[in-house]
């Protein structure tokens, strides 16, 4: 149809589009080379033609029948212009674009997973205020405590009465009707939490399913050949700018793509060979040495911290300074040492840029994880077994100033790492020129933050709210920075596994992390005897053995309490689920092996 020219030729296409059925219509018409005002107008004919030949056949439909279409017809356009709305709002969408067209799919990748991060929060936050802070807002008791200010940086003082923190919710059960439906509020945060956590585990183990299809497995993501250049043209765009910008686009694909495939390979002589082993492994034992001494440092710091805590101090601004050393000390460590990584991957001197990359955000990673890990431990055995009055919330505070701490870091390493960098490469010392935007630091900056956040959802409800606000500021600021400091990586690169890396590490170990340390919380740990909707129970995990034995007395629920003693009590059936898991993991990975064997005899089948 593509090819037909003339009156004659487009009334051909009329009565071939009105002999369709609707789907396959729909298909043609989207797949057609033309404006949209133009498949419109084809549109808006067929269909005159389809209503002459119901009206020439006499097969007028009945009212209800065109009812139904009318309706079918306006929620269709309903939801096209509801889908154009969220798209506008989508405000980091032609960002994307620009981003991808100035600086590559490497720098691209970070804010690709930037926002993706930004929306699991929103998620995060809409659930833990719709089920946990709505219901308290309900049982609220006034808040006696004034407001000065300083609370916004330590979380303390005034947000201890509030539904920011743990300690403020009740254990009752909230009822306003008398006699009518009551809300536990027990259950409800317990269970929030816990179907929280699951819905993130498939998100996150389907987002990597996703992305690992995408990059690794679809043949389409292989072409670096001419179909690259001859068949990827949108001739829908019409804009000056939008063709300018798919132009830049292009190109950089052109160049990614062109690089991979002429990939040199350097031949080194043998001494250079041993030389360039000893850089790598001493650059290893002064990476690992660094974070050794960061945790131990940590480690000491919270402890003498605690002990300030339960002292007391003799004025407010004294114990205002005091709540904020341990997070600025933190957020120093992974401010600084991070530099300190680039400089050692920027001495090895690897072949390629990606491995520069993967090697930093190792390296970052065993430093974060480690001071995640030891400040876990201080919370868990040091705070938890302390006289405070409400363990718990002093726990949400340390994780609310370490996440604004983190932030406000986050900020200033823009204007001091690209900022400042670029002012003294431009006037200072020319020879060092204009930065480049450092991705392994900046994505391991996310995955610390999203793990503080998740630690900190069972002590701080709302703390995903803050993460997103923070998150979404993070964004605009480093797009800004990129855009004005920042130059296009000198070595052109495709990285399209990146994603699906970033994502795997959020799981592992950062989110795999997070659950055993919310599982030690709730099935180990006491809960505070005045604070909090766990008060007075031996354990979180108490409320629910308490809420199933209620469930025995009555016949109706008596399904319930059979599912959770055989099932979720269950060592066998566990044991029986994972091994089904491990051999439909097992057959996966067998059938993409055979994916990947006829992937490469496809594209050989091309070639020739």
């Amino acid at each position: 149809f593509f090819f037909l020219h003339g009156s004659d030729a487009e009334e051909d296409l009329v009565g071939s589009l009105a002999s369709m059925s609707t789907k396959e219509r729909i298909k043609v018409i989207q797949k057609m080379p033309e404006t949209m005002r133009k498949k419109r107008e084809i549109r808006n004919k067929v269909l005159q033609e389809i209503t002459k030949k119901a009206k020439h056949h006499g097969a007028r439909p009945s009212c209800c029948t065109q009812c139904l279409q009318g309706a079918a017809v306006s929620f269709r356009r309903f939801g096209n212009t509801l889908s154009e709305h969220f798209h506008q709002l989508r405000v980091w969408h032609k960002t994307l674009k620009i981003i991808g067209a100035e600086f590559g799919t490497s720098v691209l990748s970070y804010f690709v997973f930037l926002t993706w991060l930004l929306n699991f929060n929103i998620f995060s936050f809409l659930i833990n205020f719709s089920f946990i802070t709505i219901p308290q807002f309900l049982a609220a008791e006034p808040n006696n405590l004034s407001f000065t200010g300083l609370e916004l940086l330590t979380g303390a003082g005034y947000f201890q009465q509030t539904v920011l923190y743990y300690g403020f919710y009740t254990n009752a059960t909230i009822s306003k009707i008398e006699n009518g439906p009551s809300y536990n509020m027990q259950l409800a945060y317990i269970f929030t939490v816990g179907i929280y956590f699951v819905i993130c585990f498939l998100i996150l183990l389907f987002s990597m399913a996703k992305f690992f299809s995408k990059n690794f497995i679809n043949p389409q993501e292989f072409s670096v050949n001419a179909s690259k250049l001859l068949c990827t043209w949108d001739f829908n765009i019409t804009n000056e700018k939008a063709v300018k910008l798919k132009q830049k686009n292009l190109h950089t694909q052109i160049k990614e793509g062109l690089t991979e495939v002429n990939k040199e390979v350097l031949n080194f002589s043998a001494m250079e060979r041993v030389l360039r082993i000893a850089m790598h492994l001493l650059a290893w034992v002064a990476s690992l040495g660094t974070a050794v001494a960061a945790c131990t440092g940590v480690y000491f710091l919270s402890i003498n911290n605690l002990k300030l805590f339960m002292k007391g101090h003799r004025n407010d601004l004294e114990s205002q300074t005091a709540m904020l050393v341990l997070p600025v000390i933190v957020s120093l460590l992974n401010t600084l040492i991070p530099f300190f990584y680039s400089w050692l991957g920027h001495l090895e001197k690897f072949q390629t840029p990606g491995q520069h990359i993967y090697v930093t955000i190792t390296r970052n990673i065993i430093l974060k994880i480690s001071i995640v890990g030891i400040l876990c431990y201080y919370w868990l055995n040091v705070v938890a077994a302390s006289e405070s009055q409400c363990w718990e919330t002093l726990v949400g505070q340390d994780i609310y100033r370490l996440v604004l701490v983190d932030f406000i870091f986050c900020l200033l390493g823009s204007f001091f790492g690209e900022f400042l960098r670029r002012i003294i490469g431009t006037t200072v010392c020319l020879n060092l020129g204009l930065p480049e935007f450092d991705i392994g630091r900046n994505v391991l900056d996310l995955i610390y933050a999203q793990t503080l956040t998740w630690i900190g959802i069972l002590f701080s409800p709302l703390l995903p709210g803050i993460q997103m606000i923070a998150f979404f500021i993070v964004f605009f600021v480093k797009k800004v920075s990129l855009m004005r400091n920042c130059q296009p990586p000198r070595k052109v690169w495709r990285t399209s596994q990146m994603m699906t890396s970033f994502i795997f590490l959020l799981f592992c170990p950062s989110f795999l992390g997070v659950l055993s340390v919310i599982g030690v919380t709730v099935w180990r740990l006491k809960p505070s005897e005045e604070c909090g909707p766990f008060r007075g129970l031996s354990s979180m995990y108490a409320a629910v053995a308490e809420w199933i034995q209620e469930l025995e007395k009555y016949t109706v629920s008596k399904w319930v309490v059979w599912i959770y003693q055989n099932l979720i009590t269950s060592e066998l059936f566990f044991f029986i689920l994972s091994s089904f898991v491990l051999i439909v993991i097992y057959l996966y990975g067998q059938i993409i092996q055979g994916r990947k064997t006829m992937t490469k005899l496809l594209r050989k089948q091309i070639i020739n």
